[in-house]
């Protein structure tokens, strides 16, 4: 008996290693009536052209098309071939077959992307410091000491958001969350609902969950503010991952006795570090911009509900924006005794969009005279078209102040900011001829590059009525929910059914399981030079997705992996807007 058990695990071994090696991805979530729709087949082999049939819940056949040529490949897909079945539109659920991959179930409906949005808040309110809804418990209550400042003393500035798995907090990342929070509030506020009150636990108070969590993030803000002559960037450093603990138990030892006080980093305007390691700041504007920004997009939304808060922040914002103009350079985040931070280079792109959201909230001429200036100085954000870049290095990762200058500036201001997008748009497609269309860098936290240029992308759209991009505009939104080599969903939980990662880099799932950190977008794939250089990386499993590990850039699954499979704040936050589009996008686009 025993025999005949391994003569058939043999013929078993043998079928599998004949067996076509190929797999169809899809965007889980599913494609909108009106939208692009294209599958990608990913194939590990050379392959023929193959016959493309897609059939509908009843088994009929609604699409057939014979002879689809296959494209060039990406990462572990030696050829991979497109598989466009825009042409069907009617809603419904739809099976996709080609070649020798196992078919695929896909939804079309109008209605797909409604509460995407609101699942990404999950995650966001998860991630609060000071009082956390999940654990109905105050964390990080002693936040914190200043350091680095000849008046090293106490300051209350407990809250905001743990920056991704560890408890690290820093404004770079802060102000644009709340930022685009703001955004996708103002351009879409029926994407979300009001389930939530402003503490983040169950229940309607009036008022959006996007705008409560973005005043979470503004409370925070207005801590590492306190004066008129006073900019924090950091809270925390990577002394943090001494420990793996929950934000309830974080055990972290600044030199304060553990789970006490953390160090608050101010803006200096020189290089920083406490330790060996030093960044390379020049100035405050990269930082005292995005305060600005947040202020001023508040001040004018809370105008009416709250004309008190509406005239501080005003105040404050106008405050911030000279402080950066003042001080020109970057601020960029601390190391302690890791040689990792957060790389920014960039600054005036930050002032563009205090500038243009300080037109907006005043009316001054000299605000978009001076947007206008800085939007000349960095028409594209420099990753765009380059084949790498420094951790952070160009961030945020799309420049807003040129949607903001479109906003609010006379024809000639909309010309130009419509323009600079395009010129952005146009070099990340230039790299894209794969079969993926997709042109990025594969950098660390590569779904926020991915993130941003469908964003840029729908916003040109908006703007001009161009529908040139359409295309790659969807395929990055089609990468970040399964059409990649792997066929992960990227947003951990969603969608409910798909594939995501179960197994992230994060003590909160490691506890309660993956589903307690829904909604968090997860870093993604990195070039291999990359994983295979960071310090203390390891996977803690063997690797799910080995015979897809074998191109250019890797993705795992697994917990031990920091720089692919971890959640990050700021992402999940940028990605918000995108889903609140989406969920809300007219029939037949913008």
């Amino acid at each position: 008996m025993n025999g005949l058990v391994a003569l058939s695990a043999a013929l078993v071994a043998v079928a599998s290693a004949g067996a076509p090696r190929q797999y169809i991805r899809v965007n889980q979530v599913g494609y909108r009536p009106d939208a692009p729709k294209v599958a990608v087949l990913c194939a590990l082999d050379s392959i023929a052209p193959v016959e493309l049939r897609v059939t509908d819940a009843a088994g009929r056949t609604v699409l057939r098309r014979k002879g689809v040529v296959p494209t060039a490949g990406f990462g572990p897909c030696v050829q991979a071939v497109r598989l466009d079945f825009t042409s069907v539109r009617r809603e419904g659920r739809y099976r996709i077959a080609a070649g020798g991959a196992e078919p695929v179930e896909v939804r079309i409906g109008a209605g797909v992307w409604r509460g995407g949005a609101d699942t990404l808040l999950q995650y966001m309110r998860e991630q609060r410091s000071g009082w956390n809804p999940y654990f109905r418990d105050s964390v990080h209550r002693y936040d914190g000491i200043v350091v680095d400042d000849p008046d090293p003393r106490f300051m209350p500035v407990s809250g905001g958001w743990a920056d991704a798995s560890d408890y690290l907090q820093y404004v770079t990342t802060s102000a644009t969350a709340t930022y685009h929070l703001l955004l996708a509030t103002r351009d879409h506020p029926r994407a979300f609902a009001d389930a939530f009150q402003a503490k983040g636990t169950p229940g309607s108070n009036g008022v959006g969950d996007a705008l409560d969590e973005a005043r979470h993030g503004l409370q925070w803000l207005l801590r590492m503010n306190p004066s008129d002559h006073e900019l924090f960037n950091q809270l925390g450093d990577d002394r943090d991952h001494q420990w793996l603990d929950l934000l309830t138990t974080d055990s972290s030892d600044y030199g304060w006795g553990k789970g006490k006080y953390r160090p608050i980093y101010p803006c200096t305007g020189k290089p920083q570090g406490l330790f060996k390691g030093k960044n390379r700041s020049t100035g405050v504007a990269s930082t005292a911009g995005k305060y600005a920004a947040a202020y001023a997009l508040a001040s004018r939304m809370y105008r009416a509900s709250d004309p008190a808060l509406s005239a501080y922040l005003a105040r404050k914002a106008g405050v911030a924006y000279e402080m950066g103009r003042a001080r020109p350079g970057v601020c960029q985040t601390a190391p302690g005794t890791s040689p990792y931070f957060y790389e920014e280079e960039n600054w005036v792109d930050d002032m563009e969009l205090a500038a243009a959201e300080m037109h907006a909230l005043t009316g001054e001429r000299r605000y978009l005279d001076e947007a206008v200036a800085y939007a000349k100085q960095e028409p594209v954000t420099p990753w765009m078209g380059a084949d790498t870049a420094r951790h952070y290095e160009w961030y945020p990762w799309h420049n807003n102040g040129h949607y903001a200058l479109w906003r609010t500036g006379d024809a000639a201001a909309k010309r130009l900011a419509a323009e600079f997008y395009r010129q952005g748009i146009e070099r990340v497609i230039a790299r894209a001829g794969n079969g993926f269309r997709i042109g990025i860098p594969f950098i660390w936290c590569s779904n926020n590059l991915v993130t941003s240029f469908a964003t840029q992308a729908m916003l040109y759209r908006r703007m001009t009525g161009d529908e040139r991009y359409r295309e790659y505009e969807q395929a990055a939104i089609d990468w970040l929910f399964g059409t990649n080599p792997w066929g992960v969903s990227m947003v951990v939980g969603y969608p409910r059914g798909g594939r995501w990662a179960r197994d992230p880099h994060s003590v909160m799932s490691m506890r309660f399981g993956p589903e307690s950190i829904t909604g968090g977008l997860l870093d993604g794939p990195v070039y291999r030079s990359i994983y295979s250089n960071l310090k203390g990386i390891h996977l803690a499993q063997p690797d799910e997705f080995a015979e897809l590990n074998t191109g250019r850039m890797v993705y795992h699954d697994d917990q031990g992996d920091y720089s692919t499979n971890e959640p990050i704040m700021d992402g999940t936050a940028s990605l918000a807007w995108l889903l609140a589009a989406l969920g809300r996008e007219p029939a037949g686009g913008w």
